[in-house]
């Protein structure tokens, strides 16, 4: 009977063994194929009805902006993804919080914080001063002429961006790029930051369109990431440093600039 017995056990260790091998194996091709780009995909996929940009880094070029940052962290170019990440968190805490502040209020003062875990002494006047080059930040090379390409193709084409109102009319007309929209959006008027879902949700209710017919356009993989959970569209634009969320789905544009983008979204049937 021990014999017999060890047997049984055997086989049916061997066969749940399999079958869990099978669950594994499906479930990683599984995972590969959602994580997976198809560059043919968007071809032939129809025109989404609104195009929302991300501002910063997405349109603008920030290098002017990280160094004058540098400099009030003591010449630490290094610390600079540190900065940025602090403040993407605590706009999340204030969000979270209820406690809304302006993203530049909330830049300087993350940048107060690297400093003093640096031993660096920064004040929230010297940090702000250091971050007003954003309103002068210049776009990147293939911004203006995709743009353009864009709107020619006659699709709807709005900002929505964590800065502030004053600031994005600013950015908008500085970088010579306020004629290409339709419309400015900031988060200063729901004091939601984005990712949160109901800052994707008041977009579209803002511009009057279905979130299944809106697109978002960034080179944030957690803002690409909000959109596609909020049921909004994505292009991703895989700037330099720049990279999807592992977690969420890969947007049906994948392209290293807005050039890439543009070329997808004109072939879409309208």
């Amino acid at each position: 009977m021990e014999t017999r017995s060890t047997e049984i056990n055997r086989r049916n260790f061997l066969k749940y063994s399999a079958a869990g091998t099978a669950i594994a194996s499906t479930a990683s091709l599984t995972t590969a194929k959602s994580f997976s780009h198809d560059p043919m995909k968007s071809s032939n996929t129809k025109r989404p009805t609104c195009l929302f940009f991300d501002v910063n880094e997405t349109l603008l070029d920030l290098n002017a902006m990280k160094s004058s940052v540098a400099d009030a962290l003591g010449g630490r170019a290094d610390l600079l993804p540190l900065w940025f990440t602090t403040m993407l968190q605590y706009s999340l805490v204030s969000t979270v919080a209820g406690k809304y502040e302006d993203f530049g209020v909330i830049g300087a003062a993350a940048m107060r914080m690297v400093a003093k875990n640096n031993g660096l002494e920064l004040s929230q006047k010297d940090a702000l001063k250091s971050m007003a080059p954003i309103r002068t930040l210049p776009p990147h090379p293939d911004v203006a002429h995709s743009l353009q390409r864009i709107k020619d193709a006659g699709f709807r084409m709005v900002t929505l961006t964590n800065s502030s109102n004053a600031a994005v009319e600013a950015q908008m007309r500085n970088a010579g790029l306020a004629d290409m929209f339709d419309e400015r959006l900031s988060v200063e008027d729901i004091g939601l930051y984005k990712p949160h879902e109901h800052a994707y949700r008041w977009a579209a209710r803002r511009m009057g369109v279905p979130a299944s017919e809106c697109m978002l356009i960034a080179a944030h993989g957690w803002d690409i990431a909000g959109a596609l959970w909020a049921g909004w569209r994505g292009a991703f634009l895989a700037r330099p440093g720049a990279q999807l969320y592992p977690l969420a789905e890969s947007p049906e544009i994948v392209v290293p600039s807005l050039t890439g983008a543009a070329d997808q979204l004109i072939e879409m049937r309208i």
